[in-house]
């Protein structure tokens, strides 16, 4: 349906290699291993630089301390489900690094799973994967490109095949990989079914403030453990939260959270979709700029106890940039706009929407567009 394009990530990514190992981490099935089969000329799964941890005849190599001859990259694919990889990783690059590049895949959060034992502290750039957005399926995203990842989701498969039936297989056999593969190898969880249930549910959540004891309740285990189980879906990438923007003249919520998918296309109605779809995108802009450029990047939203409230607040070093109000609309302004800007220091307010119309102006008022527009002026990758 679409060209193979570089990803966004592709120059950022090769830069860093000279220098450093580089981590990619992002959900299962977004990309991972064509991302990074992409830096070895016309290669696939079976090329020698090509090492992933599930293959066992590769496996026993490895932990023998060898490693392809002639090779000025080594990618290494879900290494991180062998316990004591840390080690293994800083010896093979202490050894090799004035020769050879390491590029380190792994679908959960590496920098977490790196945490303890042997640091890698100073040897690694690591960057989040995210699903395809509008600006990777064209370079002038339109309505359609919207309609399109609205339906299918971010996800390569699903998403570049574009046929209904494979979406709604691909979606259970993906979730079903993520809970008896990926968690049951780095997580020690009993109650998988439980965990499946969970994941059934969330979908529901997206949109409304997250309750962790209606949670606990439904699934009937202790606020702990449910708070737990969220915690580890967020290190596989299957979901991730946002926390409320306080500022001093308003009565900000302070303790609620709000949890969206990574697979927006699990949420099943339209203007929660939306929000969903919305808040990966922004979600994507702050680690790409936090991944490349280094500076401390923030996604959350805006509330105060009357209720009023503004989808999503992006700073940048503590600092507000821009709120965002999602509508599946395109008529009324949401009056909490006007409200918020004469009591924060929010110097843009945007209102984005599914239809055509543009109107306003994001200093002096609040500025209405489509999405697709606004993933352009924004310059989202």
């Amino acid at each position: 349906m679409f060209p193979i394009t570089p990803r966004y990530l592709q120059d950022a990514v090769k830069t860093d290699l000279i220098e450093k190992m580089v981590f990619i981490g992002g959900p299962r099935q977004v990309g991972k291993t064509t991302f990074a089969l992409s830096f070895l000329d016309n290669a696939d799964e079976t090329h020698p630089a090509y090492i992933n941890w599930d293959n066992v005849q590769i496996r026993a190599s490895l932990l023998r301390g060898e490693l392809p001859p002639k090779q000025s990259l080594i990618i290494l694919d879900e290494i991180h489900k062998f316990a004591r990889w840390r080690n293994l990783v800083k010896g093979f690059y202490d050894s090799y690094k004035s020769s050879v590049s390491f590029l380190i895949t792994g679908s959960a959060r590496l920098d977490y799973y790196s945490r303890g034992g042997d640091s890698l502290q100073g040897r690694y750039h690591y960057y989040r994967l995210h699903p395809f957005s509008p600006a990777e399926l064209s370079s002038t995203p339109d309505k359609n490109d919207i309609n399109l990842l609205l339906k299918f989701g971010g996800f390569p498969e699903p998403l570049l095949k574009g046929d209904e039936r494979f979406w709604r297989r691909w979606q259970r056999e993906h979730l079903s990989r993520v809970i008896y593969e990926d968690i049951r190898d780095l997580e020690n969880v009993r109650e998988i079914s439980l965990i499946e249930l969970l994941l059934d549910e969330l979908p529901n959540r997206v949109g409304s403030p997250l309750s962790i004891k209606n949670l606990k309740e439904l699934l009937q285990v202790a606020h702990d453990t449910a708070e737990r189980w969220i915690s580890i879906l967020e290190r596989m990438y299957v979901c991730f939260r946002i926390s409320p923007f306080g500022a001093p003249r308003i009565r900000a919520v302070k303790k609620e959270q709000k949890l969206y998918m990574s697979d927006w296309s699990q949420v099943r109605t339209q203007g929660e979709r939306f929000e969903n779809f919305v808040a990966c995108q922004l979600l994507k802009y702050c680690h790409y700029i936090e991944d490349t450029e280094g500076y401390n990047m923030e996604l959350k939203f805006l509330r105060d106890t009357d209720n009023r409230e503004i989808d999503f607040v992006v700073l940048k070093d503590r600092m507000p940039l821009f709120a965002v109000e999602c509508k599946t609309g395109e008529k009324q302004v949401n009056k909490a706009a006007y409200y918020f800007r004469e009591r924060t220091e929010i110097p843009c307010f945007y209102q984005t929407h599914l239809g055509q119309k543009d109107f306003g102006n994001a200093k002096a008022n609040v500025r209405v567009l489509p999405f697709h527009r606004f993933c352009m002026e924004m310059d989202l990758p």
